[in-house]
């Protein structure tokens, strides 16, 4: 975009930039303390006192806030700064809840205690993603600050859950939250994400309608034993040979640009069954993490599933009487061990990401670069939902993020200040007026 360019030298923009820039200490202090408050995910059902903090800083700049439960004890955040009117909207959404932290893991530093030492601030969630979120409501304070004020709305999400595929953003969604473009600022290494594959898992359980003992094996296996049954780990493991054929005709035939071959994995991930050692096993559970296309559907992977797996069975004279069950999904991998996210995708000639790249190129000088997210976040929420929304947060690796001294570059934390302001200001549009 044009326009872009010549804001570049007007004044607003030289407000909004000097603001963050005079006030990059207080920035500091701000994700200080939000790295301080101890919010894993799991445990959970910890992240009030923060949310507490953050509503009241968001209504020091002027946003009007509600706080409500998603589980009992652990609410999200909204935060709504109403514009004068005629502009577009915008959402920023970032999750307050942190990887978890394991007693026997060897840190440099205590994981809450937000330590600088030579331009980074090491923490658990100081990159995922408590420096993009510090970032996106210091730009719109650092907006309101520069004495300008906006025609469209701005909308500030802080959720819960998001590490456990908890329903934070779907609870934001569901309050009837809405606008016109949605920015995520999760650590993005350096790019603008205009999509993600969706993810998705599920239980398979085979279930034997009978219990036998262990002595009954020799009358079901060999001819003439005289007694129809099976063993449901051994039945299950068929299952798992179908899923393994299915992942590598899925690496063959779905390809979509900028996503890695292969990257629609299934993955058995957990397996329980049996009861004892002089039983048959009558029942066997496999937990698989199921990956998808950024342009596929969760309805669609789903039926594709079950529809192969179900062929499979079908060719198996016990499993065609005890087909498997399936049960998909759930609100979280620690309340009711299920997960999900929905994928998403926005077009890279989208105005919002159009204006989002230009205030990448007048804060940086640097021509953006794009790519598809290698992981999973909430965007699937707001994208089911018909809010366009992209990923945008501080550079570095993703090694940093759920690592052992994990920290963020507090230049790359600026900087996303930055970036979001300007997009916060374009997009919404503006008028001058006396701070």
């Amino acid at each position: 975009m044009e326009l872009f360019f010549e804001l570049a030298g007007s004044e607003a923009v030289s407000k909004v930039l000097e603001t963050i820039d005079r006030r990059r200490s207080e920035i500091v202090e701000f994700l200080e303390t939000l790295v301080r408050f101890e919010t894993p995910c799991p445990p959970g059902v910890n992240t009030a006192p923060a949310q507490r903090w953050l509503a009241k800083e968001l209504e020091r700049i002027g946003f009007k806030t509600e706080m409500f439960d998603v589980f009992p004890g652990e609410p999200d955040l909204v935060g709504v700064l109403k514009g004068l009117g005629g502009g577009r909207s915008i959402l920023l959404n970032g999750h307050v809840d942190v990887a978890e932290v394991r007693p026997d893991e060897r840190w440099r530093y205590p994981p809450f205690s937000a330590t600088v030492e030579r331009n980074r601030l090491y923490g658990r969630g100081a990159f995922d993603m408590k420096g993009g979120l510090a970032a996106m409501i210091t730009a719109v304070d650092a907006v309101v600050r520069s004495g300008l004020g906006l025609k469209g709305d701005v909308v500030v999400e802080s959720v819960i859950g998001e590490e456990a595929g908890e329903p934070g953003t779907v609870r934001c969604v569901e309050r009837g939250y809405r606008a016109d473009f949605a920015v995520i600022p999760e650590p993005s290494e350096g790019a603008i994400v205009t999509g993600q594959g969706g993810c998705i898992t599920v239980w398979i359980t085979v279930k034997s309608p009978i219990t036998l003992h262990d002595g009954t094996r020799v009358s079901w296996i060999h001819a003439g034993g005289g007694m129809e049954g099976a063993s449901a780990i051994e039945k299950m493991v068929k299952i798992i040979g179908a899923l393994q054929e299915l992942e590598r005709h899925w690496a063959v035939v779905k390809v979509y640009p900028g996503v890695r071959p292969g990257m629609t994995t299934i993955n058995p991930a957990v397996i329980e069954g049996g009861r004892h050692p002089a039983f048959i096993a009558d029942e066997c559970r496999l937990w698989c993490t199921i990956h998808m296309l950024p342009n596929e559907r969760c309805e669609d992977v789903i039926a594709e599933v079950e529809d192969y797996v179900r062929r499979v069975a079908q060719a198996d004279l016990w499993l065609r009487k005890h087909p498997p069950t399936f049960r998909w999904g759930g609100t979280s991998l620690v309340k009711d061990r299920g997960e999900v996210f929905p994928p998403s995708e926005v077009d890279r000639n989208h105005p919002g990401v159009e204006v989002l790249a230009s205030a990448h190129r007048c804060v940086t000088g640097e021509e953006p670069r794009f790519s598809i997210s290698p992981s999973v976040g909430d965007s699937g929420w707001l994208a089911k939902a018909g809010i366009p929304a992209v990923y945008y947060g501080p550079g570095g690796s993703w090694k940093q993020a759920h690592a052992i001294d994990e920290f963020v570059d507090l230049d790359e934390v600026v900087k996303v200040a930055k970036v979001l302001a300007l997009t916060v200001l374009e997009w919404c549009g503006y008028v001058e007026r006396s701070v």
